[in-house]
Formats: C-alpha cells, sequence, structure tokens
C-alpha cells in the first residue's frame, strides 16, 4: 500500500540534463585536482587548499543549495541512488543525530591536522578526499538520498547549516528528484536551517552547540598555527590542536553564557552573530594569506603580491569582506528561503 503526499516542484528534463552536465564537469574538475595531488602535489596543494577551499565559505553563505547540487562528493555519494542500486534505508532520528555529531567531531578533528600534514602534502590530502569519497559512495548502497552522508556523517554539512541561515534564493534540487522524508528536518528544502534546528535527541542539540559556539573561536586559533613539516614527537605533533582548542574554548563558554542570559526570542539572531563572525574570522586572517601579506611566512600563499601591492589595499579589501559578511547574516533582511526548492513527495509504503 502506497501513501502519497503533496506535491513539490519538478524539472523539466531539459534542466536535469543541464544540471548533470554541470555535475559531471564539476566532478571531473574534482578527479582532476584529486590526479594532480597525487602527481602533481604543489599544483594540487595550490587548487584545492588555496583557490577551491577560500571560496567554499563565502559560497555556503550566499547559496547553499548550489553547493550542495554540484558538490563533487555528493555526486559520488548519491551515484549508488541514482542507478537503482541503494536499498533505500531511513535513518532514525537518534542515527541522524548520531551522524551529526561525529561529522562535528571529525571536523574539529581534521582541521588541525591541516598545519601538520595537509598543507604541505599533496598525497595525504589525496588519500583524506579519497577516502570520505569512498565512506560517501559505501553509503549510497544503504541509506536514502542524502541522509547519510550529505546530511550525516560529511564533516562540512555542519558548516552549511551554520553558514548558511539566509541563502539568497532557492534552486531547484538537483539530486532529489522525490522527497522521502529521509532527514527531519531536511536541510536541504527547511527555510533559514541552522545547526539548533534540530533538537530531538541529545546527540542533535550537542552537535548545534558545539559547532555554534565553538567554531569562531576555534577558526581563530587556527590561523595562529604555523604550517609545520617536521616532528621530533607526539607532543609536538600534537600541539597544531593546542592554538584552536584554546579558540574553542574561549568561544563556547561565551556562547553558553550568553545562552543563559539572552532570551529565547532573540537567540537565532545570536546564532548568526556567531556565524558571521566565524566567516569574516576566516577570510580576515585567510585573504592576507593568500597574497602573501600573512603571518607566517608563506603559509597559504597563492599568489605573493607583497612587492607588487600597498598592504593598505589588502587591509581594506579584508575589512570589507568582514563587513559583508556581517551585512548578510546578521542585519540583512531574513528571507525564509531554503537552500533549495524541495521535490515532489514521494512513495512510501506503510504498514
Amino acid at each position: 500500500m502506497g501513501k502519497k503526499l503533496s506535491a513539490g516542484k519538478e524539472l523539466s528534463p531539459r534542466s536535469i540534463l543541464i544540471w548533470r552536465i554541470v555535475q559531471v564537469a564539476v566532478w571531473l574538475v574534482g578527479v582532476a585536482i584529486l590526479y594532480c595531488l597525487f602527481f602533481y602535489p604543489k599544483l594540487g596543494i595550490a587548487l584545492f587548499w588555496n583557490i577551491l577551499i577560500p571560496v567554499a565559505p563565502a559560497l555556503l553563505v550566499i547559496s547553499t543549495g548550489l553547493w550542495r547540487n554540484i558538490c563533487p562528493l555528493a555526486t559520488t555519494n548519491l551515484l549508488p541512488r541514482h542507478w537503482g542500486l541503494s536499498k533505500r534505508k531511513i535513518l532514525s532520528p537518534t542515527q541522524s543525530s548520531l551522524f551529526n555529531l561525529i561529522a562535528v567531531i571529525s571536523l574539529f578533528l581534521i582541521v588541525p591536522l591541516r598545519h601538520a600534514v595537509f598543507n604541505n602534502n599533496g598525497p595525504a590530502t589525496g588519500i583524506l578526499i579519497s577516502s570520505m569519497a569512498l565512506i560517501g559512495f559505501s553509503l549510497g548502497f544503504v541509506y536514502e538520498w542524502k541522509s547519510a552522508w550529505c546530511s550525516g556523517l560529511c564533516p562540512i554539512h555542519p558548516v552549511e547549516k551554520f553558514y548558511g541561515q539566509n541563502t539568497i534564493v532557492p534552486i531547484p534540487n538537483a539530486h532529489c528528484h522525490q522527497c522521502m522524508n529521509c532527514v527531519k528536518p531536511c536541510p536541504d528544502s527547511t527555510p533559514n536551517i541552522h545547526p539548533k534546528a534540530a533538537t530531538k535527541t541529545f546527540y542533535h542539540r550537542l552537535s548545534g552547540t558545539l559547532i555554534i559556539g565553538g567554531l569562531p573561536g576555534f577558526i581563530w586559533g587556527w590561523f595562529h598555527v604555523p604550517d609545520q613539516t617536521q616532528f621530533t614527537n607526539l607532543i609536538t605533533f600534537l600541539s597544531v590542536y593546542e592554538m584552536p582548542m584554546l579558540g574553542f574554548s574561549v568561544s563556547f563558554a561565551i556562547f553558553l553564557l550568553l545562552s543563559n542570559i539572552i532570551q529565547a526570542r532573540y537567540e537565532r539572531k545570536m546564532i548568526r552573530f556567531f556565524a558571521a563572525t566565524g566567516v569574516s574570522c576566516y577570510y580576515w586572517y585567510r585573504l592576507p594569506e593568500l597574497f602573501g601579506f600573512g603571518g607566517f611566512a608563506k603559509d597559504g600563499l597563492l599568489i605573493d603580491l607583497s612587492n607588487s601591492v600597498p598592504l593598505w589595499s589588502i587591509t581594506l579589501l579584508t575589512v570589507m569582506v568582514t563587513l559583508f559578511f556581517f551585512y548578510w547574516l546578521q542585519f540583512r533582511k531574513q528571507h525564509k528561503n531554503s537552500w533549495v526548492i524541495r521535490p515532489e513527495y514521494g512513495l512510501r509504503k506503510v504498514g
């Protein structure tokens, strides 16, 4: 026996074809970067860590749905579903929330290792990306749509929910041609989704609190650690976590304190403020690094302009970018947009 829920919006065959072409093109770009990481490490590192990753936070703020539609890892994860090979299992709320918590913890564990390994080691970065692709692909054989990887274990997903609270406009869902209610609330189709939107379980609440409260300080601390290529012992290796965790602890404590003081009706505004602080802090340090004005020699360098342009021009650019993100997340009118347009509901067996 089947039950059909309310209808959504379907893409035309022509629109689907266009999206598939774009997804394949971006996927091939991802494969090319992965190839470079293994065989041309310097180029691969520049393409991945110094071009793709610096663009990502801004894209998540402005149009999370676009990234959700074209992310190469998402395309890889959803291949079994599109091929009709997925068992299409539905995660329970507890399982889903546990996946979210694992994603948050993974983010905080992996990012400091950039200083220790990944920023200067192309093959290691390639192995990291390949491992995530393999995990996502494997999960696609078991679970429905984006539930297990894109909305679950992916370490980028918590940042998507944090930064994507006021996206510019919802766009068509180029992956899920039917909504099967595989995640509740669906991050793609819920207007103004944020990390604390789901509170069904302890894991939901914990993961939301950790990413909101901890990420801004974590980012600040991360930029106060230089890239390192040699370690004499385990203690020096683990030292890359010291400043990020210190920053995490401070901003997390501030968030907990404010949460107990500020009235519930102002909670969303506070969450947006922490999101704006996090993404602005990232670009405050990352933009100067990209152009040769960073605090640690050539760390994070894309193109050295230190002898070509005055420092004040980079400072002005950085201030303008910072103000933009505060405007976008904190002061811009909150449009009740989801990342993508929910597709038509599908048939679900009941009884």
